[in-house]
């Protein structure tokens, strides 16, 4: 509600009161008024549900002391006050000039204040359409491939987000209307719901948070102030980002309102899989075939690293099939400089065929390890309970 309007309403005309009522005699009027004119017991009945608006609106003010003191005090300075032409007090100066509603309100003296603008202060409000409102963010996707998440890379992304609209520069109003503060928050935005003795501030329910109505809206943002805005930015995605990680663009997301700042952008970035190398956190995996007797009697074998020169590994004697072996720094970059290392799974090969001498050696071999020997304890822990 603006200021003016504030000052016009007479809220003990409204409730049937007089100015020396008592808190009692106003809640009881107001309950009265509000049975009679209450939406359900008058449905379909636009005139009854704003005079139901009128009294809450009135005993929301008067049912406090403070705000009741408030209102008095200023309808006891410019209650006299009238629009321009009206036949009561004759003065000569429109009350919207003086609160600061058109461009040659008078000011206060020697501060260049408007009138208006105290009073708001005084009042403990102000228009929530006139603060500034951090734009949204926005989130997109992108898709890489494994050695670009590994090196980074500068990408244009297409965006789309909300910005001011164009046609009513973000008023939400048609070209030559304004927007009325919301009279349900008085411009606050904000709303309180009482939760079992608890307070709880959310968006207004009429304004949706905004702090402002729009009687006529704009034909290309229908009153939101609002409006679809594509463009292209370069964003840099830093060496070492993994799959599904989300990436923050500080100040690159939706335009903000009012002069308020932008907000960020969110990027969803999804690494397409390589056809040797896998991921485990900073660590890149690798499995290499080692042959049985590289396994069993030990071997030196040359490995592939990313972007680089193969590097030599040592297997030990005896290294059974799944052993993991490290090498250090091969891996994937850190935020620090460092790098993550190359994790090798061993992955002994059996032969599937194998010729007359081959045949002769493994039967030696097996006959000299005792393959029921291997697997007695194993039996035996079997037949435990």
């Amino acid at each position: 509600m603006s200021t003016k309007d504030y000052l016009e309403k007479d809220y003990y005309k409204v409730l049937g009161v007089t100015k020396t009522a008592t808190q009692d005699e106003i809640k009881k009027s107001y309950r009265k008024l509000a049975r009679q004119y209450h939406p359900d017991a008058n449905k379909g009945d636009p005139e009854s549900e704003e005079k139901f608006k009128d009294i809450s609106e009135a005993y929301d003010v008067l049912s406090d002391e403070k705000r009741r003191k408030e209102y008095d005090e200023a309808r006891s300075l410019f209650g006299g006050a009238r629009p321009r032409g009206g036949a009561q007090g004759g003065f000569g100066f429109d009350l919207g000039d003086l609160f600061g509603n058109t461009g040659t309100g008078p000011t206060t003296s020697g501060t260049g204040e408007r009138i208006g603008d105290l009073f708001g202060g005084l009042f403990g409000r102000r228009q929530a359409g006139q603060r500034p409102r951090r734009g949204a963010d926005v989130e997109s996707e992108i898709t890489m491939t494994f050695g670009e998440a590994l090196d980074g890379r500068t990408v244009p992304l297409r965006l789309t987000s909300e910005a001011a609209c164009p046609t009513c520069r973000g008023t939400g109003a048609k070209a030559g209307t304004v927007p009325r503060v919301c009279p349900r928050c008085e411009g606050t935005g904000q709303e309180s719901r009482n939760a079992g003795g608890f307070a709880f501030s959310e968006p207004c329910r009429e304004c949706h948070g905004r702090g402002l109505v729009v009687d006529d809206p704009c034909t290309t943002c229908y009153g939101s102030g609002r409006a679809q805005s594509t463009h292209t930015i370069q964003a840099r995605i830093p060496a070492g980002v993994n799959d599904g990680q989300r990436i923050r663009i500080k100040g690159k997301g939706a335009p903000g309102e009012n002069r308020g700042p932008n907000g960020d952008l969110y990027v969803v970035v999804h690494v397409k899989p390589h056809k040797v190398f896998g991921r485990s956190g900073d660590n890149l995996t690798l499995k290499v075939p080692v042959t049985f007797p590289e396994a069993t009697l030990g071997a030196e074998i040359k490995v592939p690293i990313h972007r680089g020169q193969p590097k030599t590994v040592r297997i030990p004697p005896g290294t059974p099939n799944g052993r993991v072996l490290r090498v250090r720094g091969q891996g994937a970059p850190r935020r620090d400089g460092t790098r993550g290392d190359l994790l090798v799974t061993v992955d002994v090969q059996v032969p599937s065929e194998v010729d007359d001498t081959t045949r002769e050696a493994l039967e030696k071999m097996s006959g000299s390890l005792g393959g029921d020997s291997v697997r007695s304890e194993l039996i035996r822990m079997a037949r435990e309970e």
